[in-house]
Formats: C-alpha cells, sequence, structure tokens
C-alpha cells in the first residue's frame, strides 16, 4: 500500500523570521527610546533655548544716564528722548533703492557722514530682512519729513541721546559720550559706570505669524546724577574773559581756574579754545584734552610765590630783611644766573622789593637758604610733584626730580620755575594755600553723587558763598604747609606786586588783590633748548586780600600779539574774571571804588616783567624725568603726541604740551536761562576742524539782542544793581528781577528772606540770583 508523501515542516522557518522581525522590532523600539532620551534629557537644554529663540524676544531697555548738575542745579548735561529711524528692509520690497535715495535726502545732511549716504543706506537694506537702521538719533524736524514721506516699512524707535543745553560751556570738563552712551572725555568717562545706571529688558512672547502674545519688563535703573562745584554763571565769565584775551593775543590755547580758597571747591574751570559736545561729527582732537589737569608747563615766576613762602616760614626770612640781588648776576659753580631786566639791575633791596620786581637773584637767594632737601620738602607739600586727586580723568603729577636726581645748580632754576612741570589747577591750590592761612586744600570739582532728580526736595541748590575761615573739619589730604602768620607777610607781599610791583593790570577797582605774574620760555622738545620767540604767560592771585573768597590762575599758551608777558597778557583776564566774580557773589568792597579814568592811570607804568633769561636750566634732566612718570600718566600717553607742535610749554619727548592751534572762530558758550526770562550765554560759532585757521576779530553786538527763540543774549559788560527782595512773593520778586533784567533761582517758598548777590550789587545783566524764601 502506498502512503502519501511526508509534508515538509515549516515552523523553523517561520520561527526564525518571526526572531529576525521581533528582533528589528526590538532595535528599532531602542533606537527611539534612545534617540527620544538624547532629545529630552541630553539635549533638552539646547532645544528648550532655541524654542525660546524662535518664540521670543528679548529687548534691552537702555537706562537714562545721569544728569551733570552746577552747584546751582542748573543742567550741563542731560538725557533726552529722540527719535531714531529704521526700517525693515523685506516690507521695502522692490523700492529699496528708491526708499533709500528718498531717506538719505532727508538723513544725510552732513557730507563727512557716510553711514547715512544712499550708498550704506542700501547696502544696510541689502545685508539684512528684518531690521536695518536709517539714521540713529535725528532732531524732531527731520523725524517730522520721514513722516511725512509714508514709506511702508520705515520705523521709528525712540532712544535716548545726551544733550548739552550749554553748548560748549565747560565742554573739557564735562566731556561726552559716543553713540552707544559710553563716556568718552571729561566727567562723562571718569564716572561712566555711575552714570550710565542698568539697563532694562522686555521679554516678549510670539506666536507662528509674529504676532505677540505677551511680555514681561524689568525697569531700567537711571544713572547716578552728579552734583559739581562749578558755579555756571562763574564759568561763563571765566571763558568769556579768556575768549576775548586769547583773540585779542591771537594764542594757541588758555586756562583759567577760579577756587574756593578755602575748601579747594573748584568754581570755574575755563579752557579756549572748546569744542561743543553736541556736534561730535565737528569734534577737532586736538582741542578734546582738559590741559588744567593734563599738561603741564614751567610756571615761571609765579613760582617765586613758594620760594619766598618756605625762606619766610622756615628760614627765619622776614619781607623787611635785606638782600643783595647783585646788579642782577649770581654766579655758582661756573652758572651765572642774571635778572633780565631793561630798567637797571637791583643791587641791596628789601625781600619784598625784590619779589615786587620779580627779581630770580633775590628768588635764588631765598632757595639756597633753605637747601635742597628743605626746598624740595615744601614743594610736596604745597602738591607739586603728585596728583592732587581732583575728580577728572588722565591727570597728570607734573614734574618734580628727587633732590638725589638735581644738579649742583638745580635749586637756582627751580627758585624762578624752572626745571619744574605744574598744572594750572596746581598754580591755583598753591596760591589758594598762601591766602587760607596756610593749609593745602585738595581741589575738588565734584559736590555729590546722587540718586535724587531736580525739584525733589532732598535735593537742594548749594549756592556758593564766601567763607571766612577754613571747615571745623578739615578733608582728607589737607595739611597745613606754613604757618598763619607766614601767610599774612605772603599775603601783603603779593598785594604789594598788584600795587607797586609787575602785576599792576591785575588791580581790581573796590577789591584789594594779591598775584603774581609769570612768564616762562617754552621748550623745544628736539633740540631741548628754550625757545626765545615762545612764551608762557600766567598770573595768578586772589581778593581780596585780607579775607580771600576766591582764588585765580591765568595760563596763556604763545600769545603773538604784543609784549606776551605775563603782565599784559594774563594779569588783565584776573582783572577782569576777579572783578565780575566778586561783584556777583556780593563780596563787600574793602576798597574805595575808582572812576575809569582813575583805575587806568592807576595801572600804567614801566613793564617791569621782561624776557625771561636763559639761565642755563637742566632741560636734558627733565625730559629724562618723563621717565619715572607712572604708566597711566598722560605725559606718557602716545595720544599725546597728536597734539605736539615744534615748540612746546613743557617736556616730555612723547607728551608734548599746550601745541594744538586755535581751530577756527571761538566756540559759542551757553544759552542757560529759561526763555521766559533770560538767556545770559551767547553761540558764536563753531569748530570746524581748521587747526591753521586765522582767529577773527571780535564782533561787536549789541549789549541785548533777542533771538528768534524767544531767549535773549546779553553783554556781562553791562551792569545793573541788584533790587532788594525782602519780605516779597515769589512773582513779585520776579517782576522786580525781570525788570532790570536779571533771572532768579527761588529756594524754598513763603516769603524772601535771604538773597546772593546782596541788594545793591553791581552785576551784569543776565545773573542769576539766588533767593531764599521762608514762611
Amino acid at each position: 500500500m502506498n502512503k502519501a508523501p511526508r509534508q515538509t515542516l515549516t515552523a523553523p522557518i517561520r520561527r526564525v523570521r518571526f526572531a529576525y522581525v521581533a528582533l528589528f522590532f526590538c532595535f528599532w523600539t531602542a533606537s527611539i527610546g534612545l534617540r527620544l532620551v538624547w532629545l529630552q534629557v541630553v539635549r533638552h537644554g539646547d532645544f528648550v533655548e532655541r524654542a525660546a529663540k524662535q518664540q521670543q524676544r528679548t529687548f534691552e531697555v537702555a537706562p537714562r544716564r545721569g544728569v551733570l548738575y552746577d552747584r546751582n542745579l542748573k543742567e550741563l548735561a542731560m538725557t533726552v528722548t529722540v527719535d531714531s529711524v529704521y526700517a525693515v528692509p523685506s516690507e521695502l520690497g522692490d523700492n529699496r533703492e528708491s526708499a533709500a535715495e528718498m531717506l538719505a535726502g532727508i538723513v544725510h545732511s552732513d557730507a563727512r557722514d557716510s553711514f547715512t549716504s544712499r550708498q550704506q543706506m542700501l547696502a544696510r537694506f541689502n545685508a539684512s530682512r528684518n531690521f536695518a537702521w536709517v539714521a540713529r538719533r535725528v532732531d524732531a524736524e527731520t523725524a517730522t519729513r520721514v513722516r511725512e514721506l509714508n514709506l511702508k516699512g520705515v520705523y521709528f524707535q525712540k532712544e535716548f541721546k545726551r544733550f548739552y543745553p550749554n553748548n560748549d560751556l565747560a565742554a573739557q570738563v564735562l566731556g561726552y559720550v559716543g553713540t552707544d552712551d559710553t563716556g568718552l572725555g571729561g566727567l562723562e568717562r571718569e564716572f561712566d559706570d555711575d552714570m550710565h545706571g542698568t539697563p532694562g529688558h522686555v521679554l516678549t512672547a510670539l506666536d507662528a505669524k509674529r504676532h505677540v502674545l505677551g511680555s514681561e519688563e524689568s525697569q531700567p535703573m537711571p544713572g547716578e546724577n552728579l552734583v559739581l562745584s562749578i558755579d555756571a554763571n562763574i564759568q561763563y565769565m571765566a571763558e568769556r574773559a579768556l575768549d576775548a584775551q586769547m583773540e585779542k593775543m591771537k594764542a594757541a590755547h588758555g586756562t583759567v581756574v577760579v577756587q574756593d580758597p578755602h575748601t579747594g571747591q573748584i568754581l570755574a574751570l575755563a579752557i579756549s579754545p572748546r569744542f561743543n559736545p553736541n556736534d561730535q561729527r565737528h569734534m577737532d582732537a586736538s582741542v578734546l584734552q582738559n590741559l588744567a589737569v593734563s599738561d603741564v608747563y614751567e610756571p615761571g615766576s609765579t613760582f617765586k610765590l613758594l620760594t619766598y613762602s618756605a625762606a619766610l616760614d622756615a628760614a627765619g626770612v622776614e619781607p623787611t630783611d635785606i638782600v643783595d640781588c647783585q646788579g642782577g648776576a649770581l654766579t655758582m659753580y661756573g652758572r651765572t644766573l642774571h635778572d633780565d631786566r631793561s630798567d637797571g639791575h637791583l643791587g641791596r633791596v628789601t625781600v619784598q622789593y625784590a619779589l615786587e620786581k620779580s627779581s630770580d637773584v633775590g628768588a635764588a637767594k631765598m632757595a639756597l637758604k633753605l637747601g635742597n632737601q628743605k626746598f624740595y620738602e615744601y614743594m610736596r607739600a604745597f602738591g607739586f610733584g603728585d596728583r592732587s586727586g581732583i575728580e577728572l580723568p588722565s591727570e597728570t603729577r607734573g614734574l618734580l626730580r628727587n633732590p638725589k636726581k638735581w644738579g649742583a645748580t638745580s635749586i637756582l632754576s627751580m627758585a624762578i620755575g624752572q626745571e619744574v612741570g605744574v598744572t594750572p589747577v596746581q598754580l591755583v591750590t598753591m596760591v589758594s594755600t598762601i591766602a587760607n592761612g596756610g593749609v593745602y586744600m585738595p581741589p575738588h570739582i565734584l559736590l555729590q553723587s546722587t540718586d535724587q532728580m531736580k525739584g525733589d526736595p532732598r535735593l537742594q541748590p548749594v549756592a556758593f558763598r564766601p567763607a571766612n575761615q577754613l571747615p571745623s573739619t578739615l578733608p582728607d589730604g589737607a595739611h597745613r604747609v606754613i604757618k598763619e602768620i607766614t601767610s599774612a607777610k605772603m599775603r601783603m607781599m603779593m598785594q604789594g606786586i598788584v600795587v607797586e610791583g609787575t602785576g599792576r593790570k591785575g588791580a581790581l577797582n573796590g577789591y584789594s588783590a594779591g598775584g603774581k605774574t609769570g612768564t616762562a620760555q617754552k621748550i623745544d622738545v628736539v633740540t631741548h633748548t628754550y625757545s626765545h620767540t615762545k612764551l608762557v604767560a600766567s598770573f595768578a592771585g586772589f581778593a581780596p586780600v585780607s579775607n580771600p573768597a576766591i582764588s585765580v590762575a591765568v595760563v596763556i599758551d604763545t600769545p603773538t600779539v604784543g609784549t606776551r608777558y605775563g603782565a599784559e597778557t594774563s594779569a588783565p583776564v584776573f582783572a577782569e574774571v576777579a572783578q565780575q566774580v566778586l561783584e556777583y557773589l556780593g563780596v563787600p568792597h574793602d576798597q574805595p571804588l575808582k572812576a575809569k579814568k582813575e583805575l587806568l592811570a592807576s595801572t600804567k607804568g614801566d613793564d617791569l616783567e621782561e624776557m625771561p633769561a636763559d639761565n642755563g636750566a637742566d632741560l636734558n634732566a627733565m625730559f629724562a624725568d618723563v621717565n619715572s612718570l607712572p604708566a597711566d600718566d598722560p605725559l606718557r600717553a602716545p595720544a599725546n603726541a597728536a597734539a605736539a607742535s615744534e615748540t612746546a610749554s613743557v617736556v616730555p619727548e612723547k607728551p608734548v604740551v599746550a601745541a594744538s592751534k586755535v581751530a577756527g572762530k571761538s566756540q559759542g558758550i551757553l544759552n542757560l536761562l529759561p526763555a521766559k526770562v533770560l538767556a545770559a550765554f551767547q553761540a558764536n560759532g563753531d569748530v570746524d576742524g581748521g587747526a591753521s585757521a586765522p582767529v577773527p576779530a571780535p564782533k561787536v553786538v549789541p549789549a541785548v539782542q533777542w533771538k528768534t527763540n524767544g531767549s535773549v543774549v546779553v553783554d556781562a559788560a553791562l551792569r545793573v544793581a541788584v533790587p532788594s527782595f525782602d519780605g516779597a512773593a515769589l512773582r513779585t520778586v520776579v517782576e522786580r528781577a525781570d525788570a532790570v533784567g536779571l533771572r532768579v533761582q527761588p529756594v524754598g517758598s513763603g516769603l524772601a528772606r535771604e538773597q546772593v548777590p546782596a541788594a545793591g550789587t553791581m552785576v551784569p545783566v543776565g545773573t542769576e540770583v539766588v533767593v531764599r524764601f521762608a514762611r
């Protein structure tokens, strides 16, 4: 019997196939699981961050930069809100070229501003789809014209802009800020971190169509405000007088520093030429530096004040003692020191007479009585050879060598202000030390840093009122230099210089004054020798003599008209500034007032101060002394090389001081007051960058000029009497002040109880009167 064939078994094959399929699915499942672990665990943070970038936008909100106030709370630098124009190129479409052309026709007003040119603007449009700047921080008129174009894809964004309401007033002191709101000079740079503030942020959620779903904000923290010791009115007076003399003498540049001798506070720091920080595109780099603290010069005869002070204080010298000036020649170690005088040489004269006639031999003999070490100690005590600590950037310590590095006759040079480099701030502080009774008070320009804004009752103006004594608690760095009796003797001798000596043109009307002239030869940095044609003229003094209210230092570099000496160039500036400031402050007269003819007659006399003699000072040693300065000292900074000229007023090889040319017309000064009262300051022009442009003759303008914007420009030479406001209400006070052309700074509320300047004081039209009201 035949059996059916046996069927082939397939189960083992199916089991193998199943195993392969199962293995595949296990591998697939494991891969997905591992991938999920990788994406959701390992890469979780990355994808959350990417999602946030796609779904959220974070915008930084710029903080408001702090305000710079003068001591009377007048805004010197403030932040305002302006429009910036930007475009969304994707919305412009094919109209990019025409849009760029139309926009450039409005915003491109300066040929040197390539950022707003048509080519640059079109390049930005083509480089981005979502955002491109058209112009940053435009004025209101430009913004209105752009709006009138009504271009699709062009938008506006509010930004902060730094604004200086007084234009070039105290420009080098205040400094300026860059486009990114970073301080680039002066106080803006020194206190940039404090004034900048902390930015805020806005977090915005977007949907797939880029619609805003919501936002979270963190508010920015505004920067701190600074209240300066500067009085804007005094600053204007100093700048006005300096600018006029600069134009008259055709000088390279000049500096005037006004200081309170009893506190060291700087009331004015004027430098000419200046720049307008509101117009950064036309800034001349040669005038950005604050020469009052960053550059040095040989002080010449003004340094004799230190020499005589030290001799009276430590060597037992009296003003009535006799000193033999030896006919104007002193020979020591083969070197002869000369008195260069055309009216005959001095013989045996009193110490006071030798100072009044600015005898080099007499000053050298005073220093020899002290000896090298003692003389050096007094120079250091007066603040020379060290930074003063004033709140300004790039301060130099000056040039003062240790006695171990002196030559055999260096003491003769230093006695007459050679072989030593000083700054104008150091010079005025020395005079203040003599004036206040002999105590060195470190100079300061910052009164306080505060979060309060003007209008907050916690922030009150600090009107300057001259003191007759030092503060009960001396600040850090203050120390006695000379005895009070020495100070009194020096004040008497310095008054003699103004009355009978070289400083006659520094005399005031109704006030006594003391001071000292100085004329120093500039140093050729190539030959290390003195120039016989280029000079630095200076005058340093104080007034009134019995109770000094202010100290003033005037330094004018390279005058080219007239005799060019300190007596003719700088002393008249001191007289004008001191006269106006004392009357503005209401300081009582301590001398009879004189008629103009009588005053002119009293200032006439022979030019007692002649060309300073080249007495063989060791200039090479001064140049070598630069190498011992700290690395951060501006005298070693290569940046100063740009300001160098063929002949410098100071000696370092890398830095050369006082070398910039007068650029174009003198800058406009300021527009300080509200339109409804008075504007005391005038804009005369701008800096065009022409370093060698001639200085035009000053324009003759009416005493009062009304501008189209409602402001008033006044001439500080026109004076009026301050009315009495005692017991009057604020409205009455303002009406009385308006009637005579004055303005009012009210303090408190109620009825007028006190005013500065005092009633009856003769002040320039436009002067601000601070009136305290109380109930």
